[in-house]
């Protein structure tokens, strides 16, 4: 018996989230590796990565998600993996695990290559913003209702 799936969706993710604390213990040296690692788990979620980036103290990842998984459980997948793949790779010293939230904002299709820079620039990026301006920069473009006293 053939299995048509009728399911179709074109929406693509920018999730954020930061070290425990803001920390900034992902060097650059190793980053790389993280992100390699996290690109295997959206893979194996049938999930699309168009790109991952980030600086010391967070990432974001720019994805589209396959229709059976869910935001929450892809990000809580992706962090408790990479937290125990950093630990057992002893890949950053410090690392004391990711922050309890995290953003995610939609986009579409046509706001993919503009997102795409944009992560690949983060270095650069951060040179004249900080991360927190940065989120709330986003929480606003996107209409978020926010409490400043839980921001990342």
């Amino acid at each position: 018996m053939k299995n048509n799936m009728s399911t179709y969706t074109q929406i693509i993710y920018q999730i954020v989230f930061t070290t425990k604390g803001k920390n900034g213990t992902l060097h650059k040296n190793q980053r790389e590796n993280l992100f390699r690692y996290i690109s295997r788990v959206l893979e194996n979620k049938k999930c699309h990565l168009y790109r991952i980036g980030g600086i010391e103290d967070h990432i974001h990842i720019i994805t589209h998600l396959h229709p059976t998984i869910s935001l929450a459980d892809l990000v809580k997948d992706i962090k408790m993996s990479s937290s125990l793949y950093i630990k057992t790779q002893k890949l950053f010293p410090f690392f004391d695990g990711w922050q309890e939230g995290y953003g995610a904002f939609t986009y579409s299709i046509e706001a993919k290559d503009n997102l795409i820079e944009y992560v690949k620039n983060q270095e650069e990026h951060h040179k004249k913003k900080s991360f927190r301006d940065e989120y709330l920069e986003l929480l606003k473009a996107h209409n978020v209702t926010f409490d400043e006293r839980y921001l990342l």
